[in-house]
């Protein structure tokens, strides 16, 4: 059974960093493509950064333009854990963050609906 915890969400100031971990259990994380979505009250969920180590291409990451250059994705293959570290923070990050997982063939999509199991999420805010 896919299960996925979200962790280190919290309260910082702008500029600040924080680094998420979702822990996967239930299935192999480099068997299966990986995103990192958030939703901002209001607003729609949108992803942020999805990863795919399935392919003979080794690991592959992508980001949304309004991340790229911030946040960096990667996974801890030996504690079955995915991570994204947040840096420059502002408060248009302020969000909740959710880890997600997807089947193989769906892998760096940043589309909600390609994701079949999700985690609670973890709250970020960020203050001026």
């Amino acid at each position: 059974q896919v299960h996925l915890v979200e962790s280190g969400g919290g309260s910082v100031q702008a500029g600040g960093s924080l680094r998420l971990s979702c822990a996967a259990s239930g299935f192999i994380l480099t068997r299966r493509c990986m995103g990192w979505f958030r939703q901002a009250p209001g607003k729609e969920r949108e992803g942020v950064a999805v990863i795919s180590s399935t392919g003979t291409d080794g690991i592959i990451t992508a980001y949304a333009n309004s991340v790229k250059g911030r946040f960096t994705i990667s996974s801890d293959n030996a504690k079955n854990t995915l991570h994204l570290q947040m840096g420059s923070l502002t408060p248009e990050d302020t969000a909740m963050y959710y880890c997600a997982t997807a089947s193989a063939g769906r892998c760096l999509s940043f589309l909600p609906a390609q994701y079949t199991d999700w985690g609670q999420g973890t709250q970020v805010t960020v203050s001026s």
